[in-house]
């Protein structure tokens, strides 16, 4: 009975999401008042969440109800996807799509993978498809952080990164602080997350779980599972992405590349 009571999946119909609108209204009418202008954004961004996961669930919807030989399918959109946003935001770094498209595929393959191989989770679309979402939209964000910041701080340490080259030292043994600093950035925010989690706040695999009725027990053994894997796939991001940017930002001869050369202003 307290099972069925907490499940909410049956309780949420379209009534109760307009409803849920309100907390949007709220959320204009702060940004209005305090002058934050974001308005237009969090109204876009609420649409957009609208018509993407309307979109997303008939797809889900046809690929559960026994099409499961498009899962592959569904994960490279997802793939594809995160390459784009990643190589956007990373577009100061020659070559970013590729870096990006390398780092999420490693990362997505290297752990979910292993996990279906070593028969810790099923490779039922309803498995793999939310948890490989997971390691996507992790991975994307960890690619973009250690681009950007490796990228930023040779630019920023250019004249220390040369003094290094021009006393012999290759290209990664130049930048090797700068790489490990980058890739400590990328990799920091899942540590904490994991550092924290059950005290800080419940992941959404956990509570999923919780309020679909399963025991708390249960809910746990998933969530630790999909921490790991977390960890894991960003540690895979982290490591692509580190080692590909490096090579993009040095010619073959171990210089910087152009645009890092240049004295910001010239």
């Amino acid at each position: 009975m307290i099972a069925a009571d907490l499940n909410l999946s049956g309780r949420v119909g379209a009534g109760e999401v307009a409803l849920a609108l309100l907390l949007v209204a709220i959320a204009m009418g702060i940004s209005r008042w305090r002058g934050v202008a974001l308005e237009r954004d969090i109204g876009i961004a609420s649409v957009r969440a609208f018509v993407q996961l309307l979109a997303v669930g008939y797809v889900l919807d046809y690929v559960f109800s026994g099409q499961g030989g498009l899962t592959p399918l569904v994960l490279g959109v997802m793939i594809l996807t995160a390459t784009l946003t990643s190589g956007r935001r990373g577009r100061m770094v020659p070559g970013a799509y590729v870096i990006a498209l390398s780092s999420v595929a490693v990362a997505t393959g290297g752990t979910l993978g292993l996990l279906i191989l070593l028969g810790i989770i099923p490779s039922a679309p309803r498995a793999a498809i939310p948890l490989g979402s997971m390691i996507i939209s992790s991975a994307m964000n960890t690619t973009s952080l250690v681009m950007s910041r490796l990228r930023d701080d040779l630019a920023s340490h250019r004249r220390e990164v040369e003094a290094r080259l021009s006393l012999g030292a290759t290209a990664h043994e130049a930048s090797a602080a700068l790489h490990h600093a980058a890739m400590r950035t990328g990799m920091l925010p899942t540590i904490d997350q994991t550092k924290v989690v059950g005290l800080v706040a419940l992941p959404g695999a956990m509570t999923g779980m919780i309020l679909a009725g399963v025991s708390a027990f249960a809910a746990i053994r998933l969530q630790l599972v999909v921490m790991y894997m977390l960890l894991g796939g960003n540690a895979f991001a982290a490591l692509v992405a580190g080692e590909l940017t490096v090579r993009r930002l040095f010619t073959a001869d171990h210089q910087l590349i152009r645009s890092l050369r240049r004295v910001p202003g010239t």
